[in-house]
């Protein structure tokens, strides 16, 4: 488990800082998946970092075409591009229904951050 980024959610254009963040981690996860140690790689909120252009979607795209015949990939996060969901092989799209933060309850350490 890894966590890119600066910590905190992006309400605002990305500075260099971010996309470096983002860039070095999309870069770790490449070369932790093509040790072969794992069968599972998943890349959490990628496709709202495409979104808003911490990474690119060419990056992304090239970063699925790399992975191993063993590997599964899960890429999450809303607003992904057409061409990441036209080269997946499952696409899926959730709705919320009931969600606690409406309660107040903050992001959890170790769920949500």
């Amino acid at each position: 488990f890894r966590q890119c980024g600066r910590g905190d959610f992006l309400n605002r254009r990305p500075d260099a800082e971010d996309v470096a963040s983002a860039q070095e981690g999309l870069k770790e996860a490449r070369e932790v998946m093509l040790t072969g140690r794992y069968d599972l790689i998943i890349l959490d909120e990628i496709n709202i970092a495409t979104y808003y252009h911490l990474l690119s979607v060419e990056d992304l795209l090239d970063f699925m075409t790399a992975r191993p015949d063993h590997v599964e990939l899960v890429l999450t996060g809303r607003k992904a591009d057409p061409r990441i969901m036209e080269a997946a092989d499952l696409v899926t799209e959730m709705r919320e229904i009931k969600h606690y933060y409406r309660r107040g309850v903050d992001a959890r350490v170790g769920i949500e951050k």
